[in-house]
């Protein structure tokens, strides 16, 4: 790894930050295609698919494997992936899910043999089977016109050669150090004398670089089946995990069919179980048992219909979600506007009522996102992730490959439908979303970051659009709340202090917080309902970058 220059302090982008909403960034529109992404090498990768004739899948997959180079701490080759696809010429949504399945060994039985009673929040025994790479490959397979070697170039080009690293890689990095120290690969990848690389320093990662090569040489069985595969096996048995490289074997992608709603005369897509698209869906169920655009964005009406709708949103996810494959979710009935109507009427305008312990873990989730519309109207929703911050902490040695901590979030109870099992994906909060007009046509893409966050987050912009007008340049950056799950409502400074101290008053713990990650990191592209262009919003809370022509 490499290192040279300096660019800005960090003090000089928390300022910068602070201020930020003050500063709003132009709007971005075209006519022709548009994409964004987590990243600015990302989104360039992904126009430049798209200008040599590419089409949505290309330009995602591209763009995704750049992301996993230039975002590592968030996403990459050990983690997950999701992915709606809408295909212009069918008008059909597809679901892809890309997340893998517990080890062979991770049962209760052995969680409890080591004396624990819930799965490690990181470490080896975090670690679940990665899914992410064999999505690219299906993805492309399917509805692509390229090779994966073609899609990775752009991402061993910058593995190889490095890339600079930005003011907010450094600060993420320096967050991270003690957990970077711990495994000597990760600092030997992402330190230098023990600290974050500083800001404008070139990152090169060549271990990553070459097992990029050889996923494209040899496609998704590289990491499979191939040298790869017993490479990690080898070395997660070692270290007392319960993924073998028999597990990374039977890994399959599932192609499936997004679960939606209705709202606002729009039909609202998302992801189904294992994943909390069915809480995103719900919260706007709940949202239209009221008037909540009369009550006027971020008021105190708003926040507090919104935030007590979320919670009960969330009770049931927690309760409830799992592999549908093992367990059954019943997932039409808490999409059913009778159920919403039911709970609707839990809500009371004058205090808080709804539980709290299902609002949501503490924490923002690191994961990015990315859109992509192109030139014949194809739509691509897609997110993958680490989960926290650098996963699990571990790197497999020699390999550059960062694995992720999803196992973190199986359940040891076995009364829980979320209980660990060999096999069976773990619930998920990774949410990539998709609007459709009445006829079918793509009114939206949208996504964020954020972990637990990200239905809070995809509903207050989703809502900024489609019932305040803005443009999505202005919805993504306009001031957010979030409610977690210990009661307390986070709310960014623009949140006016008259708002703060009546949510105060009907029990709400409000605290105000600088916009950051923790509000997530959104990103959106909408079709103008009248002249058809594509604009583009990219948040400014991480490191979205969008661009249309």
């Amino acid at each position: 790894m490499r290192y040279i220059g300096l660019i800005l302090t960090a003090t000089a982008l928390a300022t910068r930050l602070g201020a930020a909403q003050d500063m709003m960034r132009p709007d971005v529109a075209g006519r022709s295609a548009a994409l964004t992404s987590d990243h600015s090498l990302a989104t360039a990768a992904g126009a430049e698919v798209l200008r040599r004739g590419g089409n949505a899948v290309d330009a995602a997959i591209a763009m995704a494997g750049v992301l996993a180079v230039v975002r590592p701490h968030m996403n990459g080759v050990g983690g997950d992936l999701f992915m709606l696809y809408r295909e212009a010429k069918t008008g059909r949504v597809y679901a892809l899910n890309g997340s893998g399945g517990a080890g062979s060994g991770a049962t209760p039985q052995a969680f409890a043999a080591k004396g624990l009673k819930d799965v490690p929040g990181s470490g080896i025994m975090s670690v679940s089977v990665p899914g992410a790479v064999r999505a690219w490959e299906d993805a492309l397979r399917r509805f692509g016109t390229t090779t994966l070697a073609t899609a990775l170039a752009p991402a061993i080009r910058y593995a190889d050669g490095g890339f600079a690293v930005s003011t907010r890689l450094s600060l993420d990095i320096g967050a991270e150090v003690r957990k970077v120290s711990n495994d000597p690969e990760l600092a030997r990848t992402f330190l230098v004398d023990g600290k974050a690389p500083a800001p404008g320093t070139l990152l090169v990662q060549k271990d990553l670089a070459a097992s990029l090569r050889r996923i494209a040489t040899g496609g998704a069985a590289a990491l499979y089946t191939g040298p790869l595969a017993r490479t990690i096996g080898t070395f997660i048995e070692r270290e007392g995990g319960f993924v073998t490289a028999a597990d990374l074997g039977r890994h399959r992608s599932e192609w499936t069919d997004p679960i939606r709603t209705t709202y606002l005369e729009k039909t609202v897509l998302a992801f189904p179980p294992n994943t909390q698209g069915v809480t995103f869906l719900q919260m706007l169920n709940l949202a239209s048992q009221e008037d909540v655009t009369a009550m006027g964005r971020n008021s105190a009406d708003y926040i507090h219909t919104l935030v007590e709708g979320a919670k009960l949103a969330y009770a049931d996810r927690d309760r409830l979600i799992a592999d549908p494959r093992v367990t059954p979710v019943p997932t039409d009935r808490l999409l059913s506007m009778d159920y919403a109507r039911e709970q609707a009427k839990r809500i009371r305008r004058d205090t808080v009522v709804a539980p709290t312990a299902g609002a949501g873990r503490d924490g923002n989730g690191d994961t990015v996102y990315l859109s992509v519309i192109d030139k014949d109207g194809n739509a691509v929703s897609l997110i993958q992730s680490l989960f926290a911050s650098f996963g699990s902490g571990r790197m497999v040695p020699g390999t550059g490959i960062v694995l992720h901590n999803r196992g973190s979030l199986y359940e040891l109870d076995p009364s829980h439908p979320n209980i660990i099992a060999p096999g069976k994906r773990p619930f998920h909060t990774l949410s990539p979303a998709m609007v459709l007009n009445a006829d079918g046509s793509v009114a939206m893409v949208l996504g964020t970051p954020g972990g637990d966050g990200q239905p809070q987050t995809l509903m207050q912009i989703l809502n900024n659009v489609l019932r305040f007008g803005m443009t999505p340049q202005q919805a993504v950056e306009a001031s957010r709340w979030r409610v977690y799950g210990v009661g307390r409502v986070g709310v960014e400074p623009g949140i006016e202090e008259g708002v703060r101290k009546a949510l105060a008053a009907r029990g709400h713990q409000v605290q105000v917080q600088p916009p950051s990650a923790e509000f997530g990191g959104a990103q959106m592209i909408y079709v103008h309902p009248r002249s058809k262009t594509l604009w583009v919003g990219s948040d400014f809370r991480r490191e979205a970058f969008g661009l249309a022509w």
